[in-house]
């Protein structure tokens, strides 16, 4: 009988999940595996005693994704992945084409494919979504998890606005793919996925290309910074937003500045970023192959005009 460990956080999202956990165990009992469950204890490894199950099914955000990674990367072990979205932003789940609701997210598991995808990994830090330091980068760390209950993805923004206060350029020495520039920044984004707290900032990314999508928002006068990341976000082009791909990147910088990966602390400076190809095994739905790329932008892009008009 094949064993499934189940781990899934209580605090993710809206706490939902606990109430969706008891359905979603049955669903795979009733699919013939055994199955070991439970909410996520941050305090130790969830894989010890547990490192030769056949699947690991994750129910939380793409912190607590993060979090399952690494402790599995710590312990050596290549363990197949499925992704139940329970959290407030849910990228990675996104990228892989999972259902939103967790119990329909179950079954696209029980139906699905295994694939290979790629992870990020900077200094000793895995990540699968994105990494990322400067200016609203470390918003979703300070963000209180009582308010993402309330409010959701706008909390990230009412907390991303008290940033506008220490705004500061990050000078910059960046070697990428052995090409060497300088530059200061406001904010640096490296994409393995193509969002970021839900929004569509690199929509030709993929977790399957071996390669990162980067980001680099120059300095200049705030209005002007914002106006450059809103035409960037609309599809254009704007000078002060350098965008290039990468396989591995080295940064360094005189300051220390926090970083992020997929929403937790991450690694000090000096940087160095590498993209792992096909590192993961995860279950993706039959119908989606990751990832969607522009027309998904463009999509999402159009329900949320969309929205507005109804307002």
């Amino acid at each position: 009988m094949k064993q499934v460990l189940f781990l899934y956080n209580p605090q993710s999202g809206k706490g939902k999940i606990e109430k969706d956990s008891q359905a979603i165990g049955e669903m795979f009992r009733q699919a013939g595996y055994s199955i070991v469950d439970g909410p996520i204890d941050f305090s130790r490894n969830p894989f010890n005693g547990h490192e030769t199950v056949d699947l690991v099914v994750v129910a939380g955000g793409d912190g607590t994704v993060n979090y399952v990674v690494n402790r599995m990367k710590e312990k050596h072990l290549d363990l197949l992945l499925g992704i139940i979205p329970a959290g407030t932003a849910n990228d990675f789940a996104g990228a892989l084409g999972m259902e939103k609701n967790p119990v329909k997210a179950a079954a696209q598991l029980l139906g699905g494919t295994e694939e290979r995808v790629d992870c990020g990994r900077v200094n000793d830090h895995y990540f699968v979504n994105i990494f990322s330091f400067g200016i609203f980068t470390t918003t979703s760390q300070r963000t209180p998890d009582k308010r993402k209950h309330q409010i959701g993805k706008l909390a990230y923004l009412i907390e991303g606005v008290k940033e506008f206060r220490s705004v500061h350029g990050i000078p910059l020495q960046i070697l990428a793919d052995g090409k060497a520039f300088d530059l200061e920044s406001l904010m640096a984004l490296i994409f393995n996925g193509e969002t970021a707290g839900g929004f569509h900032l690199a929509p030709r990314s993929s977790i399957k290309d071996g390669m990162f999508d980067c980001l680099l928002l120059q300095r200049r006068n705030m209005l002007f910074s914002v106006v450059s990341m809103l035409r960037h976000l609309l599809g254009g082009r704007p000078s002060q937003v350098k965008h290039f791909r990468a396989r591995t990147l080295d940064i360094t910088s005189p300051i220390n500045e926090p970083t992020d990966v997929d929403g937790q602390k991450g690694a000090d400076f000096p940087l160095h970023i590498e993209c792992l190809h096909n590192e993961l095994r995860v279950v993706c739905p039959l119908s989606e192959a990751p990832r969607r790329g522009r027309f998904a932008y463009f999509k999402n892009l159009i329900s949320k005009l969309a929205w507005w008009r109804t307002r």
